[in-house]
């Protein structure tokens, strides 16, 4: 007994037991620095060996005062070996770089761990950042580069939102860093709109889940964008400039590399946008937001490097809006019937909000096999809608003979419309969240976590408008309360992944929710499964079922008169998705196709109507949908040395809701009834989408390159408001922008730069032509009526084409 116990001693208490060893650390690279994980690193002709983690970290304790041979070795690759002395107590870091083994890859295929592979999972894309700074955008939105992938929509470049596989903008998750991230609240148009929260210039790492994903994440119906920011190993910085606003960022890291930050400071500046949008009148739109991100290690003397690492997260971003729109003329209709609405404007609109967001994440690795991460963030949201909007409008038709044609002929109907708002909001969020992943194998991955959330949110809406129209004075809308909400969310997950073998993976795993406000529990298991085929390492399959809630939150809670449902549930959708990777070679260069199916059955769902970018609840779950579709893409080098992909999508969605109804029609036009709708198309309802996201340049100067950006939507449905026997019963028009850039990169030689002793690296001078073929775009419509009782939809076009001035200074 007294044998073992001193074994279990010895085992439990291996250092500073013996004052004759030292501790050999460090990493084990490929030759393109790429971390190689279960690396061996040992003694050689003894037993004493360690493995690397998933970062290529080693940790060897070795005998002190003599010599040996450490040995390094891994598969396909050529071992090293480095003969070493150490003193006692001594801590040497030693890092290797293997060199691939051309005999042993000639005789056996190697299948090792790629972090921008994606074929183990399901729906998921990865991109590079340094693409996002350089796509040619109205105001360089990061969220842009994501619509060109499959499955994405968005109709709208004022926008950051976008919709994903039929679902609408408050279904997508965002995390930054493992820290959730939340979209302002009374956002009613896109031209309000600032930055999207992700700071382009910060970012290292984008993972894009546009369904199925894994239990790890949250509780949401669409897609989940995942985002880790820089940790920075020496001085840089850039500054972004163009006409519509400019970009700072800093990084950095001390000598000791314990410490590192990042610093972004952004300001947009809408105006030379806005002024091609038809309302003439003056747009003071200013949008602007500061970021930091700092990491402490936190490790202790002579234990590995990021054993204890704490990031903070630290966001304020303050946007204002004003605009004292002055008139408007939109003509519109068909060849035979044009129509011209004259619209003049008395008033202004203020959109303003200050939204305060931190974060804290500790991340403790316990041993090379299970890790923990203590998540701690909060998020601070004032937000107010001050209007006080006046317009007059006469509708009249317009000549279309050839001796008088575009003049007017006679006038259809003359009006006005008033709208007031005196709406605030407050919203405070606070959440801690454990994350734990703990390597039972090689094999063998195990992820679990827990988070609480307190959710505080004061809302009052004042808000009403009236329409004078041929000498009838009608109330459009009256809304008129004061909202208060506090409550509790819980949720918890646990997933395993398990390799079946080298090329099968499989994915399980549940996530359980309580959120105390209604009382309700939800538990959502989930499954991946993909698998490489053995006689074609190219090509795999992979498939995920799973369900998935969403709890609502305070927009889904309150319906139109603004008043709060209690009694109402989550939205449930069952994810059911299959697809296939294929890897292949053309003109010498690497592609992948990546080809999927999905079908998404929800049930408890909460109809809504969408009004720009502003979606109106109807707080009830009085309904049922479907979404279905197919997601193709391929991506890789078109052109040598430049990433280029084309993505295609077909969906349809459509929706059931119980009671709802529409007229009856006899022959001759008369109402002779109502009857059940049945299933209707829902708000995002788009059967065709195209992405196009190509570069090329020079062959002889690749400094020279250019950008093209190619959307293509087809056309999503509307009807005319508060007329829910029309809701969605008419096809808008398809939506369709290419945008253009062309770059020149003026790159420093370094031994020029220090003679001079100048900082600047390289300097990136843009040319873009947006919306280069002059499409007009709507994005939503106004409705107006004539004399004879008669209600027109009058098209809002978006921005025509513009010229835009960019460059970017790297340091």
């Amino acid at each position: 007994m007294l044998k073992y116990l001193s074994v279990w001693f010895i085992m439990l208490f291996p250092l500073g037991v013996s004052a004759q060893q030292a501790i050999v650390t460090g990493k084990v690279l490929d030759s393109t620095g790429v971390p190689l994980e279960v690396a061996s690193v040992s003694i050689k002709g003894t037993t004493t060996a360690t493995q690397t983690n998933a970062q290529g970290q080693y940790r060897l304790t070795v005998p002190a005062t003599k010599q040996f041979i450490l040995v390094t070795s891994y598969v396909g690759y050529k071992p090293q070996e480095r003969l070493l002395q150490l003193t006692s107590n001594q801590i040497l870091a030693l890092d290797f770089k293997l060199e691939p083994d051309p005999q042993q890859l000639g005789l056996v295929n190697v299948r090792g761990k790629n972090g921008s592979d994606t074929r183990e999972q399901v729906s998921v894309t990865k991109l590079d950042p340094r693409l996002t700074r350089n796509l040619p955008s109205a105001y360089g939105d990061f969220n842009k580069i994501l619509v060109t992938l499959p499955g994405v929509s968005s109709n709208n470049e004022l926008s950051s939102t976008y919709s994903v596989r039929g679902g609408n903008y408050d279904e997508n998750l965002v995390y930054v860093n493992n820290i959730e991230i939340y979209r302002p609240f009374l956002i009613s148009a896109a031209q309000q709109e600032g930055l999207s929260f992700v700071n382009p210039d910060l970012v290292q790492d984008i993972e894009f889940s546009s369904g199925g994903w894994q239990p790890k994440y949250g509780d949401k119906l669409s897609s989940v964008l995942s985002i880790k920011y820089k940790t920075p190993q020496k001085f840089a910085a850039s500054v972004t400039g163009g006409l519509t606003g400019g970009s700072v960022h800093l990084e950095s890291a001390s000598k000791n590399k314990k410490v590192t930050y990042l610093l972004g400071v952004r300001h947009k500046n809408g105006q030379y946008m806005l002024q091609g949008l038809q309302t003439d009148g003056d747009y003071r739109p200013n949008f602007s937001d500061a970021q930091a991100y700092v990491t402490y290690d936190l490790s202790k003397k002579g234990a590995v490097a990021g054993t204890t690492t704490l990031g903070v997260l630290a966001s304020y971003a303050h946007n204002n809006f004003l605009v004292i729109p002055e008139n408007r003329v939109t003509t519109f209709g068909t060849r035979q019937t044009p129509l011209r609405l004259y619209v003049a404007f008395d008033g202004r609109e203020l959109m303003e909000y200050r939204t305060f967001q931190s974060g804290l994440n500790l991340n403790h690795r316990f041993s090379d096999s299970f890790s923990s991460e203590l998540i701690v963030s909060g998020v601070q949201s004032r937000e107010r809608e001050f209007r006080d909007l006046e317009a007059g409008y006469r509708l009249s038709e317009v000549s279309a003979n050839s001796n008088n044609l575009g003049e007017d002929e006679r006038t259809r109907g003359v009006g006005s419309q008033f709208d007031h708002s005196r709406n605030t909001l407050l919203a405070r969020i606070a959440t801690a969240e454990s994350r734990n992943n703990w390597t039972v194998s090689q094999r063998s991955n195990v992820q679990f976590g827990l988070k609480a959330g307190l959710e505080s949110i004061e809302d009052v809406l004042s808000e009403y408008g009236f329409m004078d129209s041929a000498d009838f004075v009608n109330q459009s809308y009256y809304l008129n309360s004061d909202l208060n909400l506090n409550s509790m969310r819980y949720n918890s997950y646990a997933q395993h992944t398990y390799e079946l073998d080298s090329l099968k993976t499989i994915t399980y795993g549940i996530r359980a929710s309580y959120w105390d406000f209604n009382k309700e529990f939800t538990f959502t298991p989930r499954v991946q499964y993909s698998f490489i085929t053995r006689r074609n390492p190219d090509l795999s399959f992979k498939a995920a079922v799973g369900l998935y809630y969403q709890p609502p939150f305070y927009r889904e809670l309150r319906d139109f008169e603004g008043v709060l449902n209690r009694d109402i549930k989550a939205q449930r959708s069952v994810h059911a998705i299959v697809g296939s990777d294929y890897l292949f070679e053309a003109w010498g260069r690497d592609f992948k196709f990546t080809a999927e199916a999905y079908y998404k059955h929800m049930t408890n769902v909460i109809p809504y109507d969408v009004d720009n970018v502003r979606l109106r609840y109807y707080a009830r779950n009085n309904a049922k949908a479907y979404a279905t579709g197919v997601d193709l893409r391929v991506n890789g080098e078109f052109i040598q040395g430049a990433e280029s992909w084309l993505s295609f999508g077909l969906m349809q969605t459509k929706e059931n809701v119980t009671g709802d109804s529409t007229f009856v029609y006899a022959p001759n036009g008369e109402i002779t009834g109502r009857q059940e709708v049945g299933y209707l198309r829902r708000p995002t309802d788009q059967l065709m989408n195209i992405g196009v996201f190509f570069q090329d340049h020079l062959p002889d100067n690749p400094t020279i390159r250019m950008y093209l950006n190619l959307v293509y939507g087809s056309g999503l449905p509307f009807g005319p408001p508060r007329q829910p026997e029309f809701r969605n019963s008419f096809n808008g028009k398809s939506y369709k922008r290419l945008d253009l850039g062309f770059s020149k990169v003026i790159v420093l030689e370094s031994e020029l730069a220090e003679r001079k002793k100048v900082s600047l690296q390289s300097l990136w001078i843009g040319l873009e032509v947006l919306n280069l073929i002059d499409a007009n775009n709507r994005i939503s419509y106004t409705y107006v009526q004539d004399v004879n009782g008669l209600t027109y939809a009058v098209p809002n076009f978006l921005t025509g084409r513009r010229l835009n001035l960019r460059f970017v200074a790297t340091f």
